[in-house]
């Protein structure tokens, strides 16, 4: 008896040799552009990309998913569907997207930026508590003494000062817990974010730093999305444009102002912020 099937059923397509990754790469350019993202083999090569190039990220500090992600971009390129040597190609491009982010992670800049010379060329910023001699001890330039006078903890404005402080982390954790939040991730992520501000004495700074810092993310499991939306709704959106907005100011911010909870939960853009972002809606790691 004559197996019908055999006839139709094609053959394996072999992506591990170059021959069968070139082929494979202009079927899906033929295919179309969502050819990638319903194509099983499609798929397959994209595990395949993340366990090859997994070394690789690892040694830049990224995650082997990341990896794959620039394999993903150089893939989709003529250059290398009309490569001798894709995989050769390919592995490149991963190289220098991988050297770009561990550049733009220690220039705390993006990472298209981190690819031109001009900004690759300046070195990692260094925090005065890093440094065996820190500058701050011993260069006057980083004295506030003089002109900022301690005050003693017993001083009532200083009381005062943390009450308020005090009472928006509270009123914040609130916010996150009425929209969904469990009340332990909460307090715990929003007293981490606030504890960063504190100890760097600028919003702006605290979200560049918190934003990279995956193991604080990994210690809090949050998954990303979650950790993204909450410093951006605590701390407020980095962007300019948004600077002079309530989206751009953050709910802390906002609180020590003196707006109260049931104003934040008249906002509706905030609140759909923080209830779509709660860990319990199974958000991707």
């Amino acid at each position: 008896m004559i197996d019908t099937n055999s006839s139709t059923r094609q053959p394996r397509e072999d992506y591990t040799t170059s021959e069968g990754l070139r082929a494979l790469l202009h079927r899906l350019h033929h295919a179309g552009a969502r050819a990638w993202e319903h194509d099983r083999v499609a798929a397959e090569l994209a595990a395949f990309a993340a366990e090859k190039y997994a070394a690789l990220a690892r040694k830049h500090g990224l995650d082997p998913w990341e990896a794959a992600s620039a394999a993903f971009d150089v893939m989709r390129t003529r250059s290398a569907r009309e490569a001798i040597d894709p995989w050769a190609v390919v592995t490149r491009g991963v190289q220098v997207t991988c050297i770009a982010e561990e550049r733009g992670q220690g220039l705390l800049c993006a990472t298209h930026q981190a690819r031109r010379p001009h900004i690759s060329a300046f070195h990692d910023p260094e925090r005065f508590a890093d440094r065996e001699n820190p500058l701050a001890d011993y260069h006057p330039a980083f004295h506030v003494v003089d002109r900022y006078p301690i005050i003693e903890d017993d001083d009532p404005n200083t009381a005062r000062d943390t009450d308020t402080a005090r009472r928006a982390i509270d009123r914040a954790i609130t916010l996150f817990t009425t929209l969904g939040w469990p009340e332990s991730t909460a307090r715990e992520a929003i007293e981490h974010v606030c504890s960063a501000v504190a100890r760097i004495g600028s919003r702006q700074s605290a979200y560049e730093l918190l934003r990279r810092d995956k193991h604080a993310r990994a210690l809090l499991d949050l998954p990303a999305a979650s950790w993204s939306s909450l410093l951006h709704v605590l701390l407020g959106h980095p962007h300019p444009a948004y600077r002079a907005t309530s989206t751009g100011r953050g709910i802390l911010l906002r609180l020590l102002v003196g707006e109260t909870l049931p104003t934040l939960l008249s906002d509706d853009d905030l609140v759909m912020v923080v209830a779509m972002s709660a860990p319990t809606h199974g958000n991707a790691r």
